[in-house]
């Protein structure tokens, strides 16, 4: 027995050999197994810290914030104003807004978008010979002296409205289009509703007073036209939304009616930015401004319709009731700068965005029956320059579920959002609502993989039937 010892040791040396390779291969695997995890849980570090970085100076950003002026800080000398901006309808400064007021000349905007309405439809056109009538001969004012039995083009007749105000131009283009001055009254009435102009009225389509206008052609009713500056806005919202071609005529500096005239039209718009090269006008000219329309009267006093673009923001000024002709030049300047110069358009939320809690939408009869959605535009405001925008608050409004049935074709409505902020130094609320669209097709399942869904909903029904009788 005493020989099988010597084999007993090599035996008990080769096992411990084995434990040992073991132990070392096991050591190795631990440490290059934590290695990837001691990285991640570094660059979970240092990314932990570079988004701290971001946070800090996206807040150092949103602490420069613009302060925004009080309105009464700018000294407005007018009995009403507003400004507007015309793709959100956002109003930033409103003095008397609302207040219903003779506005003069500025009632030939409306007149300006139902003639340009018309031809843009193809109901008219720009090369249309209007014969004028008695009623236009006979309407006094700023005119072009047009006679009884004159022939001019529509385009002809439309620019001296839109640059020299002419009253008879004015009332040529109205009884051309409608068959009389009254009845295109009631065009503009109509759109004034359709509109949302809450308190104008129009007697003409001029914006004289009615006792200034040719007996035998005034209203019945005697009700003179008023227009409050908010109204006078949402009309130049209009125009330059719709008819975003309107500085054809509203940038027109001078033109002379008719070859033979001595003297050309002028452009009542002292404020045009083109006027900055003109000696009488450069005092006046604003960088951006294309447009409106001037007013006056004696009962309306100097008002002025004014529209600007700087920087891909356009904004629509109305004030009414001005000292003077230069007064209300002067005015709008404080109305136009308290605008650039306070607030910016900024996009809260871009096209094709996920609204968190709201990823999918449930879709009968589908292959996959959760399908995305997104919204199919983006979100913009106009805020103070500077602000932080990151408590804007989504409130979504989905379609009942049970009518959403393959197939679906991409792109398909399914749902609103409504995106809500208040900005700091604003009192109003700020809401935009944009549809929520599917991101994919929505295909329609098989026959069978729709039996197979149908006998497990079966079961899953009865299995829970069955459960809640215990």
């Amino acid at each position: 027995m005493k020989h099988k010892q010597p084999q007993r040791k090599s035996t008990t040396k080769r096992r411990f050999l084995r434990k040992s390779v073991a132990s070392v291969l096991l050591l190795n695997l631990l440490c290059f197994s934590l290695a990837p995890v001691m990285a991640l849980a570094e660059g979970e570090q240092t990314e932990s810290t570079s988004t701290e970085s971001t946070t800090t100076e996206t807040t150092t950003v949103q602490t420069t914030a613009t302060s925004i002026p009080s309105v009464n800080s700018l000294g407005l000398e007018v009995s009403s104003a507003i400004l507007l901006e015309p793709v959100s309808g956002q109003i930033l400064l409103n003095v008397n807004g609302d207040q219903p007021l003779p506005p003069a000349s500025m009632t030939k905007m409306m007149t300006e978008y139902i003639v340009a309405e018309l031809v843009k439809q193809g109901k008219f056109s720009w090369d249309d010979v209007v014969t004028v009538g008695k009623n236009a001969a006979q309407t006094i004012g700023s005119r072009i002296f047009l006679a009884e039995g004159d022939q001019h083009t529509i385009e002809e007749l439309y620019t001296a409205m839109a640059i020299a105000s002419a009253n008879d131009a004015t009332v040529a283009l109205a009884e051309h289009v409608a068959g009389s001055e009254q009845a295109f009254v009631k065009m503009m009435n109509d759109e004034a509703k359709r509109m949302g102009m809450n308190t104008a009225h129009f007697a003409n389509s001029t914006g004289l007073d009615i006792a200034d206008m040719p007996e035998g052609f005034r209203p019945a009713d005697g009700q003179e036209t008023v227009m409050s500056a908010l109204d006078a806005a949402i009309l130049a919202k209009y125009i330059v939304t719709d008819h975003p071609d309107f500085t054809r005529f509203t940038t027109i500096q001078s033109k002379k009616f008719r070859e033979r005239d001595t003297s050309p039209m002028v452009n009542l718009n002292w404020m045009l930015e083109a006027n900055k090269e003109v000696t009488n006008f450069k005092q006046f000219a604003y960088e951006g401004l294309d447009g409106l329309k001037t007013g006056h009267t004696s009962n309306a006093g100097n008002c002025f319709t004014g529209t600007a673009e700087r920087n891909g923001m356009r904004l629509i000024s109305v004030v009414m009731g001005t000292a003077s002709d230069k007064a209300r030049f002067v005015e709008t300047r404080k109305v136009l700068d308290f605008g650039f110069n306070n607030f910016e358009t900024k996009q809260i939320v871009p096209p094709k965005t996920t609204v968190a809690g709201t990823e999918t939408v449930t879709v009968k009869k589908a292959k996959n029956t959760e399908i995305p959605v997104v919204t199919d535009q983006a979100v913009s405001f106009v805020v103070p320059k500077g602000a932080d925008t990151s408590a804007v608050q989504p409130t979504v409004t989905l379609a009942d579920e049970g009518t959403l049935t393959a197939p679906l074709k991409q792109g398909t409505k399914v749902g609103t959002v409504t995106y809500s902020f208040k900005a700091p130094g604003m009192d109003q609320t700020l809401e935009k609502t944009v549809n929520l669209i599917t991101a994919e097709d929505a295909e329609k399942a098989g026959w069978f993989k729709l039996m197979m869904r149908a006998i497990g909903e079966f079961f899953s029904d009865l299995f829970n039937g069955i459960k809640n009788l215990f």
